[in-house]
């Protein structure tokens, strides 16, 4: 079981506090930083000092400390030496790939994550660099170990899968990397503080800052929490993603999240807390609904081996409404006839967000892959928030519900 709970392990870390005694770190906005002797740039640039060794800083492309100290918050959380940011979710998963192929590489992934990774993956790392990827269930772990090769350097997992909400079992998946000597990277944005993925045996644990962590559908934002060694690799001056490419994030974004994450627990909690509920009811509805927490899916054994208790089973559920029309009836209907939330992709967000997923955050997906992913036209991804009450929201859905013909009219 896990050790340290991560809100624990946050409590523990020094506090910074600003420049002129407030209690919140002031915001470093500076693009350049001075050395005191002159002496010291050439060791920055040769690497023996940076934030760890001295303090020391360069560039904002590099480090910057509103930024690092936002890091060191996520590290705590999810349990690594050192965490740094960037300026998406997409910018982090992709310094992470690329810090780890090179030209002709081979990646292990799973066939069900966002889309946009699987574009990444199957589409761009292939054409400019060559690297293949071979995309398996990746809860089928004999599937997931036959796919390695003596060309693959990673093996990628969602800890719960975009949009099917799937959960891997993440300590098995970290033996069959080290018995392969690849790093198992997981993307823990659907999951904050309910997985605990490097506690589990996860090399690498990537987010997306802007849905849960951020909470607030205003900013834009990714990280990479990992070793000490591969956060350094990533801003190495001459082949470090983050530092070559410059997905840099932006010190008051930082700032903004910093902010955030004392609350987080509260928020995933509440998240989880009304998602339940409504995925409780739906089904008792006899609608196809999908979610970890329901005895009836598939994982919910092993969620509840590997979850912390504290904050609940994410805040994501999906319903099938059988076709695509269907879905965009239900949500027209939830949006505009109830005000249930709004028709957006993302999540996180203190109200419910709802899109399609095969024809949105999965469209990059061609047929072929959706049905490999089990990603049916008519699943709708609910993102599911805390505003209003519950029996508020559970009877605009219901009703939705009805009026939709997913349940069968009073």
């Amino acid at each position: 079981m896990i050790a340290l709970d991560p809100i624990e392990a946050l409590a523990n870390l020094r506090h910074e506090f600003g420049e002129h005694g407030g209690v919140n770190m002031s915001i470093e906005a500076s693009s350049t930083f001075t050395v005191v002797d002159s002496t010291t740039m050439p060791e920055i640039f040769a690497g023996r000092k940076g934030p760890e060794t001295g303090g020391c800083y360069l560039y904002g492309r590099h480090f910057n400390p509103t930024v690092y100290n936002l890091g060191r918050q996520l590290a705590a959380l999810e349990g690594t030496e050192a965490a740094y940011c960037s300026a998406s979710g997409m910018g982090a998963i992709s310094a992470v790939i690329l810090a780890l192929c090179n030209s002709g590489d081979h990646v292990v992934a799973s066939n069900t994550i966002y889309g946009g990774t699987w574009a990444l993956l199957n589409d761009f790392m292939p054409a400019k660099t060559g690297v293949q990827t071979s995309f398996v269930d990746s809860t089928d772990l004999e599937a997931v170990a036959a796919a390695i090769t003596p060309q693959t350097r990673l093996l990628y997992v969602e800890s719960m899968s975009n949009p099917t909400l799937r959960i891997v079992n993440i300590p098995a998946l970290s033996r069959i990397a080290k018995d392969a000597g690849i790093p198992l990277v997981v993307d823990n944005t659907f999951a904050p503080l309910v997985l605990s993925p490097a506690r589990l045996g996860a090399d690498i644990v990537v987010h997306s800052l802007t849905k849960f962590i951020g909470g607030a559908s205003d900013l834009i934002g990714g990280a990479v929490c990992a070793s000490a060694d591969f956060i350094g690799s990533l801003m190495d001056l001459h082949i470090g993603p983050l530092m070559i490419l410059g997905p840099t994030m932006e010190p008051t974004v930082a700032a903004s999240v910093a902010l955030r994450i004392p609350h987080l627990p509260l928020r995933m909690a509440a998240h989880g807390d009304r998602a339940l509920a409504l995925a409780q009811r739906t089904a008792a509805l006899g609608v196809p609904v999908s979610y970890p927490g329901l005895p009836e899916h598939p994982d919910h054994a092993l969620f509840e081996r590997l979850r912390h208790p504290d904050y609940g089973y994410g805040g994501l559920l999906t319903i099938d409404a059988g076709s695509e029309a269907k879905a965009m009836a239900l949500m027209n209907t939830l949006q505009n006839e109830h005000q249930f939330g709004y028709v957006a992709v993302s999540l996180g967000y203190f109200d419910t967000l709802m899109s399609c997923s095969a024809s949105s955050t999965s469209s990059e997906m061609p047929e072929e892959a959706l049905q490999n992913a089990a990603i049916s036209p008519g699943l709708v991804r609910m993102a599911v928030g805390y505003t209003g009450s519950l029996e508020q929201r559970w009877t605009q859905l219901e009703t939705a519900l009805r009026a939709t013909g997913l349940v069968a009219k009073r």
